[in-house]
């Protein structure tokens, strides 16, 4: 396969400039080669200036250009920000990108002429995945920064900004290259993974020869398609998860979402700015298990914030009886500097009261937790081996996150080795944990790898 090419255009500020250079670096580094004459080029990027009339016009003078000489042209830079100016006079462009959006430039880098991904151990000095901190069996995929919520007690907007998808191409090709490389389970991330494409306005881009639309549902199908686990967290209860408890009846992704409710007093959610449709929240999760009997549910709470009461405790606890949630954590709160909460006049909640209510709420989960756990005794499940130690295989169920979730501990008559996915049947079970016996020797994932 030879060599991509890339021409590149640019004008502007010194400002500009380093957002070339961060551009051409990243291109480089993936193996394109940076040309200096259009005809050589497989595409140009010609990074724009719009801060005054004049420099506009240069701009739209240096698309044309590009376009004339080569024909395959994209733009990015400060005038990107207008992309019906830029659209209007040159509407042949392949993709319009704003300043300082190098993961979209590249992306459509990528879409107009896709790398040579071939990676050769004896010259390249990153792996084809990146460097990755978490065992090579699993990986974390973030597929977006920032949010667009207003939480009082938090301050996430306020550091990360509001909501920034990454292109779905970008999140596919990722993934495929954590596949390829021996990833067995990935992980999607973000603030609100749910939100996932509002920002991009579902922008669909090209995977595998046809168009995937930049949406949760569509990106969990796609994703779906690499033959390993998918399994999501942060997901906000939007309408639309709806949609994915059917990907997970059949098997496409994970039965497991991670919701973080944070409480379930109306007035408590009302002061957090959370959506307050705690009734509601219950009938979906109903139906939710009618669809996906092994569907895992797992939140987090948090005890203790400004101006509850008893009352509002309780009726926490009265909703978790009902929820019956597999998966729980519980924080009590503590004010962050810059966090609404701490202007809202509320009486904040003793320190021992605090403490005292949430031990009352690990208690009350822990039983819920427990029962749920005892049911799966005598009941085959599939177990992904995270490591071996002196006292044998440790894996984790599909109901089971790493760090955050449960394991389950393996008897096994044969060595096993992490990344392995077997078959076990659950002998034991305690308030988190299972221990259970391997049945088989290692196997395929239950889903059709199609890589």
């Amino acid at each position: 396969m030879s060599t991509p090419k890339v021409g590149f255009v640019s004008l502007g500020c010194p400002k500009a400039l380093v957002d070339s250079e961060r551009i051409l670096t990243q291109l480089r580094t993936e193996g394109y080669e940076i040309v200096p004459s259009y005809d050589d080029a497989d595409v140009v990027v010609v990074n724009t200036c719009g801060f005054i009339d004049s420099a506009k016009a240069e701009s739209l003078e240096a698309i044309g250009e590009a376009i004339a000489e080569n024909g395959r042209v994209i733009v990015t830079g400060c005038m990107g920000v207008d992309e019906a100016a830029i659209r209007n006079v040159h509407p042949s462009v392949l993709a319009v990108t704003g300043p300082q959006q190098y993961e979209k430039v590249v992306g459509a880098v990528h879409d107009a002429a896709p790398a040579n991904t071939a990676h050769d151990p004896l010259i390249d000095l990153v792996p084809p995945q990146g460097i990755k901190l978490t065992p090579r069996h699993y990986a974390y995929l973030k597929i977006s920064e920032g949010c667009n919520h207003s939480c009082s007690f938090c301050i996430i907007p306020s550091m990360r900004g509001k909501l920034v998808s990454r292109p779905v191409g970008d999140v596919l090709r990722e993934a495929e290259s954590l596949a390829r490389a021996g990833v067995k389970e990935l992980l999607v991330i973000s603030q609100d993974t749910s939100a996932y494409g509002v920002d991009l306005r579902y922008v669909e881009q090209e995977w595998r020869g046809r168009p995937v639309k930049a949406r949760l549902t569509e990106l969990c199908e796609a994703l779906a398609e690499l033959g390993i686990r998918i399994r999501l967290h942060y997901v906000y209860p939007y309408p639309h998860v709806d949609e994915l408890i059917p990907l997970m009846a059949e098997g496409k992704i994970l039965p497991y979402l991670d919701i973080p409710f944070q409480h379930a007093s109306p007035r408590v959610l009302k002061a957090m700015k959370r959506p307050a449709f705690e009734d509601r929240t219950l009938e979906r999760i109903k139906r939710w298990r009618e669809t996906c009997p092994e569907l895992t549910v797992r939140s987090t709470f948090i005890v203790g914030f400004p101006g509850e009461t008893e009352e509002d405790f309780q009726y926490l606890l009265d909703w978790l009886g009902d929820a019956q949630l597999d998966r729980v954590g519980c924080f009590q709160y503590s004010p962050v500097d810059g966090a609404p909460a701490n202007e809202l006049g509320l009486e904040p909640v003793p320190d021992d009261v605090k403490q005292e209510r949430w031990e009352r709420f690990m208690a009350h989960q822990q039983e819920i937790s427990a029962a749920r756990l005892q049911q799966k005794i005598g009941r085959e499940i599939e177990v992904l081996v995270d490591e071996v130690d002196a006292e044998g295989p440790v894996g984790r169920s599909e109901a089971d996150a790493p760090d955050i979730d449960g394991m389950v501990f393996l008897e096994a008559k044969h060595t096993l080795t992490p990344g392995e996915v077997v078959r076990a049947r659950v002998t034991h079970a305690d308030e988190y944990d299972l221990w259970a016996e391997v049945m088989t020797t290692s196997q395929p994932l239950k889903f059709v790898n199609a890589l």
